[in-house]
């Protein structure tokens, strides 16, 4: 009987450190010096909610930069069904899908389509893509928009993310952060 309570004891305890305690703890270290990531990394303007800088959108406009491909399913970007296609390299249907997407890609004749816009990630909510990926679409945002090349190119550089320490991972941007960089551009001509 006395092991039985022990061990009841012991399960109570973790319940409450684990389930109340700590989750309590780490909320108030989390909203008291990081709110914003908190939140969700949610980005406003004229307080209305645009997007999270966590969670990619589905942009096709050619006036935009484009995102990585959505597994997701149902609709493309849906956050609630967050997960990989499982789709084998050898899948057909993984073929096709890259077909469709570097088509659509190479309408504006550029050859060598970064692998990153072919792709999706494994969530299939990736908000960022590589620089190269960023670079590829230059052309064909500048064009939409009557904008000279080098100003997109500044504004993909401007919002740029290197390395961690130099070695911990790869050099992207946020696709959303560079769409309403972009965005601001038009308003102020």
């Amino acid at each position: 009987m006395r092991i039985l309570k022990n061990g009841l004891f012991t399960f109570a305890a973790l319940v409450v450190f684990t389930g109340i305690i700590y989750p309590l703890i780490v909320t108030l270290i989390a909203q008291s010096f990081f709110p914003f990531q908190a939140n969700g990394s949610i980005i406003k303007i004229n307080h209305q909610i645009i997007g999270s800088e966590l969670i990619g959108q589905n942009f096709s406009n050619n006036k935009y930069l484009w995102p990585r491909p959505s597994a997701t399913s149902d609709y493309p970007y849906n956050a609630l069904m967050s997960g990989a296609s499982n789709l084998g390299p050898t899948n057909i249907k993984l073929y096709m899908n890259m077909l469709d997407y570097e088509n659509k890609l190479n309408a504006s004749k550029i050859s060598n389509v970064p692998i990153d816009l072919v792709t999706s990630s494994a969530s299939g909510l990736d908000p960022e893509i590589s620089i190269a990926a960023a670079y590829y679409q230059i052309q064909r945002i500048a064009m939409a928009r009557d904008v000279s090349p080098t100003i997109v190119k500044q504004i993909i550089d401007a919002n740029a993310k290197y390395p961690q320490f130099k070695f911990l991972g790869e050099p992207r941007v946020n696709v959303l952060l560079v769409n309403l960089a972009l965005d601001s551009l038009n308003y102020s001509k």
